[in-house]
């Protein structure tokens, strides 16, 4: 495998225990999603969607089968080792935006180069060029609750982006949304998607938001569906 492929789920099982039960969530799921790709993850609740997700963040861990990300397994990396690869690779997009309400946008934004080696002047770049590629800009010094909830998205998004992170992984980003404002946040995403290359792996319950990935792929019970059969139904 290249380093310009993706992701790679072999064989993947995961379960979870409730009570004296282990209740399965995937049994053998095998996936591939090729760098660059903008997916979206339908299906009921309890489906294993966001386990999905946190699956190839490296959050979770299966409980057999392999977790690969351009070739190499991260299901099996220590805990100092992932945590150095996911703040390398990994941008995260949370329905609740996830912003610390005593920050402003661009300290917001700053958090995650909290976590790497870097000088203040770059520091500072970066975060003035992530804020004005999702057009806010004018809006670093805003605190959250200055904001609409599509702005505050937005930023969440900037945080995502910050490090240049190859993938992006958001969990219904548009849930707490109105609809002109999870049009704008669909439209950065598949421009983020479309123009810098970043893979872009979405949860959604909403068709419409699905309908600005490349591809959708429908979850139930642990094992994808097709959609056309889900349509039908």
């Amino acid at each position: 495998m290249s380093q310009k492929e993706g992701f790679k789920l072999i064989a993947v099982s995961k379960r979870f225990q409730r009570g004296g039960d282990a209740a399965p969530i995937f049994d053998g799921l095998n996936m591939d999603i090729a760098a660059g790709q903008f997916l979206a993850l339908m299906g009921p609740s309890g489906s294993g969607k966001t386990t999905l997700l946190n699956l190839l963040a490296g959050v979770d861990q299966p409980n057999a089968g392999q977790v690969l990300f351009a070739g190499r397994r991260i299901d099996d990396l220590a805990q100092d080792a992932l945590a150095a690869w996911r703040a390398r690779n990994i941008g995260f997009v949370f329905q609740s935006y996830n912003l610390l309400p005593m920050l402003n946008a661009a300290q917001n934004v700053a958090l995650p180069l909290s976590l790497v080696r870097m000088a203040s002047p770059e520091r500072k770049r970066r975060v003035e060029a992530a804020l004005d590629l999702v057009g806010l800009a004018k809006c670093m010094r805003r605190m959250p609750s200055q904001m609409s909830g599509g702005e505050q998205q937005r930023v969440a998004i900037a945080r995502a982006i910050v490090g240049d992170a190859p993938v992006l992984l958001c969990d219904e980003p548009t849930g707490n949304l109105d609809r002109a404002s999870a049009s704008e946040v669909l439209e950065l995403l598949r421009t983020l998607n479309r123009e810098l290359g970043k893979t872009v792996v979405m949860v959604t319950h909403d068709q419409r938001a699905a309908g600005y990935a490349a591809q959708a792929l429908q979850l139930d019970k642990g094992r994808f569906v097709d959609l056309a059969a889900v349509a039908a139904a």
